[in-house]
C-alpha cells in the first residue's frame, strides 16, 4: 500500500497562504514544489495547473482542493500542502470556499501512481476529524503530523 509520506515532506507545507484567489494559491503551491525539487520550473508548473483547472475545478468540496498536474523531467511524485485562513473561491463542486489545498505533481508518464496518489489524498480528506485538525493546526510540524497520522490510519 502506497503512503503519502513517500512523496511528502514537512518542508512541502505552506502553513498560511498569502493568496487572495485561485491563481495565487496555484502560484504559492508551485513555489513550494519548486523549492523542494530544483528540477521543477515554478512558472511551467503554474501553467500546467491553470490548464488543468480549465478542464474542471479540482475543488472537491468540504473546504478542500487538490490541484494536480504532470511535468516532464520529474522522476517521482511530489505532494505539497497549504492552508488558508481566508474564504478562497476555488469554484468548488459544493460552491463553498476552500481552505485546505493539496498539490500533486507527478512525472509525465505516471498515470498509475498519479491516480493512486490522488485517490489516497481524497480518501484521507473525507475524514472530517482530519479536516478539523488541519484547520486547528497552525505550525508546519503540527500540519505534517496530522497528515501523516491520517495517512497511517487510512
Amino acid at each position: 500500500m502506497m503512503k503519502l509520506s513517500e512523496f511528502f515532506e514537512e518542508k512541502n507545507i505552506v502553513p498560511r497562504l498569502e493568496a487572495e484567489d485561485k491563481t495565487g494559491v496555484l502560484e504559492e503551491l508551485a513555489a513550494a514544489a519548486a523549492s523542494s525539487d530544483s528540477s521543477i520550473d515554478k512558472d511551467e508548473l503554474v501553467k500546467v495547473l491553470v490548464q488543468r483547472e480549465r478542464l474542471g475545478t479540482t475543488g472537491i468540496g468540504d473546504g478542500v482542493a487538490i490541484p494536480h498536474g504532470k511535468l516532464s523531467g520529474l522522476d517521482h511524485p511530489i505532494v505539497c500542502f497549504a492552508k488558508s485562513d481566508k474564504d478562497l473561491d476555488f469554484e468548488s463542486m459544493d460552491g463553498k470556499p476552500a481552505y485546505l489545498f493539496f498539490l500533486l505533481v507527478a512525472p509525465e508518464n505516471s498515470s498509475g501512481v498519479h491516480l493512486q496518489t490522488l485517490a489516497r489524498i481524497a480518501r484521507i480528506l473525507k475524514n472530517s476529524s482530519l479536516r478539523r485538525r488541519l484547520m486547528e493546526s497552525s505550525s508546519r510540524s503540527e500540519l505534517y503530523q496530522a497528515i501523516v497520522d491520517a495517512d497511517e490510519e487510512a
